[in-house]
């Protein structure tokens, strides 16, 4: 099982980036995908989950800003991200959870992607 993410990148304040997060190995669209982010010096948090019957759930950090999607055919989660800021700069990571429904607890998710950079300049 593998998740593979992309779509990061540098980008000024107030800039859009797409990302990606496309999974293999196994069908991922009876399960719940999710989003979280690292910055450097904090812990990993949530930022947002769809469920596989395509409800999201968003931080409130992010809340009308970003919208997370998918594409069970592709087995691809996405998230758009709009109207960036600074804060926003972390590593992105995708995951999956296999049993149960979205959760904003990193611990509850199954399956990793590698990570990719986003970085907000002001």
């Amino acid at each position: 099982v593998q998740l593979q993410a992309s779509g990061g990148g540098l980008v000024q304040a107030g800039g859009s980036l797409r990302l990606s997060c496309a999974a293999s190995g196994r069908t991922f669209s009876t399960y719940a995908m999710g989003w979280f982010r690292q910055a450097p010096g904090k812990e990993r948090e949530f930022v947002s989950a769809i469920t596989w019957r395509g409800i999201a759930y968003y931080a409130d950090s992010v809340k009308g800003r970003f919208t997370i999607s998918r594409d069970n055919v592709k087995n691809t989660v996405f998230l758009q991200m709009n109207s960036l800021k600074p804060e926003d700069t972390a590593f992105y990571y995708c995951a999956v959870r296999t049993s149960g429904t979205y959760s904003t607890d990193r611990a509850l998710y199954d399956y990793w992607g590698q990570g990719t950079q986003v970085t907000v300049s002001s």
